[in-house]
């Protein structure tokens, strides 16, 4: 079983992209936990709440494995939640950076920002000049990873020729 993780800035395509790609690749995917914690939170979400999420990402990722059929596509990882509480809070819980540790993936997807901003009620960056920032924050993020990722950018059409280009290659072997 492989393990795709399509990761990048807020309102880049990610979750439309997953999708695409577990539909055409006759698998499911693992939306990001975060947007559902959230929409059912009755207060701003504090950091406290980052350790739920983080838990609850990984218990849906091991839910949807058992699901897939030979490729598991997670519309992001645990590295978007270091990422955001470092941003908002300064620092990031040990047991996340834990489980960050334990996670595995076979290929990154980073998504670009040359997609059109759209405004949504969880999203919390839309200055160009964020939307910069926190895409080469996960750039470096990939890159020293250590494992492959392929950069996702132009039109829904061709980020989802070029991501399914890169799955298939991993596929493949």
């Amino acid at each position: 079983m492989k393990k795709v993780v399509v990761i990048g800035p807020e309102s880049t395509g990610k979750s439309t992209l997953s999708e695409m790609l577990a539909t055409r690749f006759h698998t499911v995917w693992a939306p990001e936990y975060a947007r559902e914690y959230i929409e059912y939170l009755e207060r701003p979400y504090e950091k406290d709440d980052l350790l739920k999420i983080a838990e609850g990402q990984v218990a849906l990722e091991q839910q949807q494995l058992a699901k897939a059929t030979d490729v598991l596509i997670c519309d992001t990882d645990l590295y978007v939640i270091k990422v955001w509480s470092e941003h908002k809070y300064g620092d990031c819980d040990n047991r996340i950076l834990a489980m960050i540790a334990q996670q595995q993936c076979d290929l990154y997807l980073l998504t670009n920002i040359d997609l059109a901003w759209e405004n949504d009620p969880q999203r919390e960056h839309p200055e160009p000049e964020m939307r910069s920032y926190f895409y080469n924050v996960y750039r470096d993020i990939v890159v020293q990873s250590g494992v492959p990722f392929v950069d996702i950018s132009g039109s829904y059409a061709q980020r989802e020729i070029t991501a399914a280009a890169a799955v298939d290659k991993l596929l493949r072997g």
